[in-house]
């Protein structure tokens, strides 16, 4: 994965992981990478302190990238309804309004991911971390 820095219109900063350089363009090509202050679209990318993720590798900020994503990880499995490997199935039902909306977790194959894509769904898919073993891990 890669860090991105991106900044919207008006001025606000954030970053943004990517696969690689050439997801970051064609997301926001289509109007995929949105400003979490504003909502706008309109971004562009800017210089940044990120870096790779790499796995296994313990390069700067390796525990800082591990920590948020502990928190990132509770933050969605407290507001996320886990519908497991029935993700696409039910991002369908409530993207048609078959269901209610709502935000909801679980697992997709490649083949459902492009079915979303197609379907204009939004999802997102965010890297978990590996539970860790030894001293002040749980």
């Amino acid at each position: 994965m890669m860090i991105f820095g991106l900044i919207c219109e008006d001025g606000h900063q954030f970053e943004g992981w990517f696969q690689d350089h050439g997801s970051l363009l064609d997301q926001m090509e289509r109007g995929l990478v949105q400003c979490p202050v504003c909502g706008t679209t309109r971004v562009t990318q800017h210089l940044s302190t990120g870096g790779m993720l790499r796995r296994g590798g313990q390069g700067d900020g390796h525990q800082e990238t591990q920590d948020f994503l502990r928190v990132l990880q509770q933050f969605i499995e407290t507001r996320f309804e886990d519908v497991g490997p029935e993700f696409a199935k039910t991002a369908l039902r409530i993207h048609y309004g078959v269901e209610e909306e709502r935000n909801i977790r679980g697992t997709s194959t490649e083949e459902e991911d492009r079915l979303l894509r197609e379907e204009g769904v939004p999802f997102l898919k965010v890297p978990l971390p590996v539970p860790q073993k030894g001293p002040g891990y749980n």
